[in-house]
C-alpha cells in the first residue's frame, strides 16, 4: 500500500442545503437489565465529513453504532441514514453503510476471496461486479497473493485489512470504523490512515471511534465527545480544547474523563 504524504482534505462547508449522512434524534437505548446505554443522543453528520466519536469505555459508542446498523433496536428516538429511517426502512439504510467493527468477526474457514464475495452477495451485487470489486480491494490492501488462503492463516494486521476491505465491498456512501487500528503496528496504522483519507476525499462519509487521540486529530474534521450515554461536546479539535479551557484535544479528553492529572504538562511538572 503506497500513498502520498498525509494532507487532510478540506472539510465540507456546512450550511443550508447540506445533505445529512446520519441524523440521530433523541436516541434512547435501555437494555432489559435496566442499563440505559444511550440517554437522548442527538447527532448530525453531514455528507463528506470525517467525523470522530470519542469517549471512555462504556460511554455508549458501540451501542450507537449497533443501533445505526441494525444490530440493536433503539428503545426510542430516530435514526436516519441519508434520509432513510434505520428501523422502518432498514434495507435502504443498511445498504448505504459499511461497518468495520472492532472485533475480527470473520469466518476462519473461508478464503479471503470467499469472505468478500459472500458479503457482496448479501448486498445484492452482481457476480461480475463482485469479481471486479474483489480484485480492486485485494490489490488496494496488498492482499492479492493471499486471496485463496483461509482467513485463519492471516496475521492480525492482515485481518484488519480484510475487515476494512469487506466493509467497502458494496461501495457504501457512509463508512463506520470502530477502533480500526486497535492492536496494529505503526506502519499498518499509517497505511490505513492514508487509505481512509483518500476515500473520504473521494466523497465517502466516515464515522471513526478510536482511543488514539492523535488519530482523531489527524483524520477528523469534526469530533463529538460521548460520556455516560450523552453527547457532551462537539466541534473541531481547537474548539473542543477551548471549550474545556485547555491547550489540546488530549487534555480536553482527560478533562472529560476526570483524569486531568495525567496531562503531559502535569506529568512533566511532577517529574521535573
Amino acid at each position: 500500500m503506497a500513498f502520498e504524504p498525509l494532507d487532510r482534505p478540506a472539510a465540507p462547508a456546512a450550511g443550508e442545503g447540506s445533505t445529512l449522512a446520519l441524523q440521530i434524534t433523541d436516541l434512547v437505548k435501555q437494555y432489559p437489565t435496566g442499563t440505559q446505554a444511550l440517554r437522548g443522543v442527538s447527532l448530525e453528520i453531514e455528507e463528506g465529513r470525517f467525523f470522530g466519536l470519542l469517549g471512555p469505555n462504556g460511554a455508549g459508542k458501540s451501542t450507537l453504532i449497533h443501533c445505526t446498523t441494525g444490530l440493536a433496536a433503539p428503545t426510542s428516538g430516530a435514526i436516519r441514514v441519508f434520509g432513510h429511517d434505520a428501523v422502518e426502512h432498514y434495507t435502504e439504510a443498511r445498504k448505504a453503510v459499511g461497518l468495520a467493527p472492532q472485533d475480527l468477526n470473520i469466518d476462519h474457514f473461508l478464503t479471503l476471496e470467499e469472505t468478500l464475495d459472500f458479503h457482496a452477495g448479501y448486498f445484492g451485487m452482481r457476480k461480475r461486479d463482485r469479481q471486479e470489486r474483489i480484485a480492486e480491494l485485494l490489490d488496494a490492501f496488498s492482499l492479492t497473493a493471499k486471496r485463496n488462503d483461509r482467513t485463519r492463516t492471516l496475521s492480525g494486521g492482515m485481518k484488519r485489512r480484510l475487515i476494512l476491505a469487506r466493509a467497502l465491498m458494496h461501495r457504501p456512501r457512509f463508512l463506520i470504523l470502530d477502533e480500526p487500528t486497535a492492536g496494529v503496528d505503526v506502519e499498518l496504522r499509517l497505511e490505513l490512515w492514508h487509505y481512509v483519507q483518500r476515500i473520504n476525499a473521494e466523497g465517502t462519509t466516515i464515522l471513526l471511534t478510536t482511543h488514539y487521540l492523535e488519530e482523531a486529530e489527524q483524520l477528523c474534521d469534526r469530533i463529538a465527545f460521548i460520556n455516560d450515554g450523552q453527547i457532551v461536546a462537539e466541534g473541531t479539535s481547537p474548539e473542543l480544547a477551548e471549550k474545556f479551557g485547555v491547550d489540546s484535544l488530549e487534555d480536553a479528553y482527560l478533562e472529560l474523563v476526570g483524569r486531568k492529572e495525567l496531562s503531559r504538562a502535569t506529568v512533566s511538572e511532577a517529574i521535573s
